[in-house]
């Protein structure tokens, strides 16, 4: 066990030497050409405001991250019950999979307004706005699950008397919950656009309307700053969804 933590710790060290070198050389053309703040901040500039507007952030982050964490919720419900439905149905399959892979193809900046004239400035459009977001590649990642589980073992079953439930139970959800994991891993590391995207349309409070206000006002190392904690929020989702996952997948981890 230590052993594996040891080896995931020592992968990342090449990615954190390369981010260390990206930064130096970032701080270091900032200096050279002495490039004003409301341009491009230095690193150390965005590591102060990071510091001393803390608690800015930290207030405006947990507003964002509850709409991510509702959004991703929503999705969950209704991603998982579609992927079901349309792999139970076959004419379901052929009305519903269509639009789902359309409604991908609409800008999300289009969408955004019309939730707001519809939903208000408030909690639920930037909900509705996260979900839209991350519903996709958990609907399909599920129906690819579904889909994935070898037939051989499903008519193994059906010999031996097991109803639909059964199989479904024993069978194919384990079977599916590998591809679940990926999609929802994908759906988290995105989850934070389409909240953001409605803060800058229409909000009161989160970091997408402090990126906004900062934007109004030249502060360029304070959009910086939110964006780390976005960047950090993203992370630490996608690492809860792979400790789930981890928990939820025995067998993988003994195949490992």
């Amino acid at each position: 066990m230590l052993a594996r933590w040891f080896r995931k710790v020592i992968s990342v060290v090449p990615s954190m030497l390369l981010l260390g070198v990206l930064l130096l050389a970032w701080e270091g053309a900032v200096r050279f050409f002495q490039m004003p703040s409301y341009i491009l901040p230095a690193p150390s500039r965005i590591a102060y405001v990071l510091i001393s507007e803390r608690a800015l952030l930290w207030r405006d982050t947990l507003v964002t991250l509850e709409e991510v964490g509702l959004g991703i919720l929503l999705a969950l419900v209704v991603g998982i019950s579609l992927a079901f439905l349309i792999f139970h149905s076959p004419v379901l399959e052929r009305v519903l999979y269509p639009l789902i892979v359309a409604s991908q193809t609409i800008p999300v900046f289009a969408i955004a307004p019309l939730l707001i004239v519809w939903f208000g400035y408030g909690l639920l459009s930037k909900v509705i706005m996260a979900t839209l977001i991350v519903f996709f590649p958990i609907v399909v990642n599920t129906v690819d699950g579904l889909r994935s589980v070898d037939e051989d073992v499903v008519n193994l079953l059906r010999i031996l008397k097991a109803s639909r439930w059964q199989i479904l139970w024993k069978v194919r959800i384990p079977g599916a919950l590998p591809f679940i994991f990926s999609g929802i891993k994908i759906a988290v590391a995105v989850s934070a656009i389409g909240a953001v995207i409605g803060e800058w349309v229409g909000s009161q409070a989160g970091l997408g309307f402090l990126m906004i206000h900062a934007n109004a006002q030249l502060r360029v190392d304070l959009i910086f700053a939110a964006i780390v904690y976005l960047s950090a929020m993203a992370i630490g989702l996608f690492a809860f969804a792979s400790f789930v996952e981890w928990l939820a997948l025995p067998w993988r981890r003994a195949a490992r």
